[in-house]
């Protein structure tokens, strides 16, 4: 590489992955320079993800934390970049999620009057809407939900990336504090963003703070029945189409290092068929992940307390797909503007822990 050509670099962002695709969009959009690292084989967290956003989420449904501000930041985000890359990767369906009992389809008759819930509801049906479907007392139609195409979105973005994406293993002992900045071998770059997921807990720079790893299994299957809805309850199914359905997630603290387990695989197929009545026709792959998780389940954002030029972009979770969008560009205009980072997601939070 031309040392005087990298000598006016901006930034060099580490990871490729969700966060690291849309820091480095964000940058690009804004004019800076940058240089991304990675290697894609060791990105499996957002490559093996179902790519969902829901807005109504968790055993009680509730509205997904700041649905109203994250949520309307989706579908122009990814359309703005399907537009870029030429690619279609953002499906927008809705989620339904059948009740169990008369008391929830009652429950949730209520819910309807609240307008943070009204935002994103479609309907509520108070009776079964297909007899493949185990949804004897309705459900609830949700609305702004659906899935990324992840791969493609991530494949896309390298491509467009050409020679400011360099592939290769990150080594964090070649990289040394400079004048100018930071220089990494031939690179020099004024700053540098952690935006490689769980690998950073290993980080001189951030492994004070409490990333929380969690293991993720997911089934592609064959199955007959597809109403064009996401139906989620227990697990999700997710329609890719040609009878071909997206089936997840488990999610365990333990046995990270192991891969795809047969315990994984027989619960999520026995929660499918709580769902969905026809048999599973085959099992097309089975793939696990560890997911980059915190322990308050917010993000990391912001500046090392001590370290000039040293930033950290990770932290999303499951939901990062819903939640990076409207991150990344809080993250741009703090690195570009000094504009605040939300107490929430601030690294400040941990900085006693130092």
């Amino acid at each position: 590489m031309d040392l005087l050509l990298a000598m006016e670099i901006d930034f060099l962002i580490i990871g490729q992955g969700m966060a690291g695709t849309a820091m480095a969009y964000r940058l690009l959009q804004a004019g800076q320079k940058v240089m991304v690292i990675d290697q894609p084989k060791n990105n499996q967290s957002s490559r093996i993800a179902a790519g969902l956003y829901n807005p109504v989420t968790g055993k009680k449904m509730v509205k997904s934390w700041m649905a109203e501000h994250l949520f309307p930041e989706i579908v122009p985000f990814y359309q703005d970049l399907e537009q870029v890359l030429q690619k279609r990767f953002l499906h927008q369906f809705p989620i339904y999620r059948p009740f169990l009992t008369i008391e929830e389809q009652n429950e949730w008759m209520g819910h309807s009057s609240d307008p943070m819930i009204d935002l994103f509801l479609e309907r509520i049906p108070t009776s079964s809407q297909y007899p493949e479907l185990r949804d004897a007392y309705g459900g609830v139609l949700l609305k702004q939900s659906g899935w990324l195409d992840i791969p493609k979105y991530l494949d896309g973005f390298a491509d467009f990336l050409g020679e400011k994406l360099i592939v290769d293993w990150f080594k964090e002992e070649d990289l040394v504090k400079t004048k100018f900045g930071w220089a990494y071998r031939d690179i020099q770059a004024k700053a540098i963003i952690y935006c490689g997921g769980v690998a950073e807990k290993n980080s001189r720079f951030f492994g004070f703070l409490p990333f929380a790893p969690v293991k993720g299994e997911i089934l592609e299957v064959r199955q007959e029945f597809d109403p064009g809805w996401i139906v989620n309850r227990g697990v999700f199914r997710v329609p890719l189409g040609d009878g071909l359905f997206r089936v997840g997630s488990t999610y365990t603290w333990h046995d990270l290092d192991q891969g795809p387990t047969e315990t994984a695989k027989t619960e999520l197929l026995e929660k499918l068929h709580k769902l969905v009545k026809p048999a599973v026709l085959e099992v097309k792959s089975h793939r696990s992940g560890i997911r980059p998780a915190t322990k308050d389940r917010k993000p990391f954002l912001g500046k090392h307390p001590e370290v000039d030029g040293v930033y950290i972009f990770n932290g999303f979770g499951a939901k990062g797909v819903s939640l990076i969008p409207y991150f990344s560009r809080m993250m741009r205009d703090f690195l570009l503007q000094n504009q605040p980072i939300l107490s929430e997601v601030d690294i400040k939070r941990y900085f006693k822990y130092i």
